[in-house]
């Protein structure tokens, strides 16, 4: 008699030809380094759909959506900040800051919970970049303020010695301070979003000016309220300064959240 193999979760495969798509209800890819095999599931979708013994898995499906749709909007938002500032990990980790979000909501029952409701203020102290924090890169310490009615978002960094406050990578000639607020509507997928930088200033043993970043967004705005704050470096070669996309250093964060 044939012993039949049970795939209770992925199973590696073993030969010099592995293979990819799927035989017999059996799918090949590669995954994490390895070859992988694994079981499709036999779980009719309509089945998800309408049968109550899966209503706590459609309850998560809809809010995980939410934060899908949440954390799409506000990496937009960002993007051209997170393009060198981020880790290839961030919008699993964004997503999963979204959904604590949005399970805070104290309103709506499970499954109707979203960001609306929630409690964005949790998305505070987020890093895009995992391997670059940036209390790990930016030494000096700042301020932020957040005015509603007049829509100024601002970041005040006094004067600070950067080869003392700002732990650089190899080849570093310059850097910057960068910033960015927003004005996030989740229930309209919308934003409004103002990026602020500092000069690019020479990374040495002289004292900087005071740094003031400010942001407007609109006054009077009802929508959640978002700076974020980060730091780039730059080599220069010819005399230009140009990006180091050194991962763990370029540090981007959430550093305040106001809502209403």
């Amino acid at each position: 008699m044939k012993k039949q193999l049970k795939f209770k979760e992925m199973a590696k495969q073993d030969g010099i030809l592995p293979l990819k798509g799927t035989i017999d209800k059996i799918s090949f890819l590669k995954g994490k380094g390895a070859y992988l095999a694994k079981k499709k599931s036999e779980i009719d979708k309509s089945k998800i759909a309408s049968d109550p013994a899966f209503e706590r898995t459609r309850e998560n499906n809809s809010e995980f959506g939410q934060a899908c749709k949440a954390g799409q909007l506000l990496r937009g938002s960002l993007r051209a900040l997170t393009i060198n500032a981020s880790d290839r990990y961030m919008t699993g980790r964004l997503v999963q800051q979204l959904v604590k979000a949005i399970k805070a909501d104290p309103v709506n029952q499970r499954g109707k919970r979203n960001m609306v409701d929630g409690k964005p203020e949790m998305l505070q102290g987020f890093e895009f970049n995992g391997e670059g924090k940036l209390a790990s890169v930016l030494k000096a310490p700042f301020t932020t303020q957040i005015d509603r009615a007049t829509g100024a978002l601002e970041v005040h960094i006094p004067a600070f010695i950067p080869m003392n406050m700002l732990p650089a990578p190899s080849g570093t000639t310059h850097f910057r301070i960068n910033s960015a607020g927003i004005a996030i509507d989740f229930a309209g997928s919308s934003y409004v979003v103002d990026t602020v930088a500092s000069a690019i200033l020479p990374w040495n043993r002289q004292n900087t000016a005071a740094i003031n970043l400010s942001s407007s967004v609109g006054a009077a705005s009802t929508m959640p309220l978002i700076l974020v704050l980060g730091v780039e470096f730059f080599q220069e070669v010819n005399g230009n300064p140009s990006p180091l996309k050194n991962g763990v250093f370029n540090a981007l964060a959430i550093v305040q959240v106001d809502v209403v």
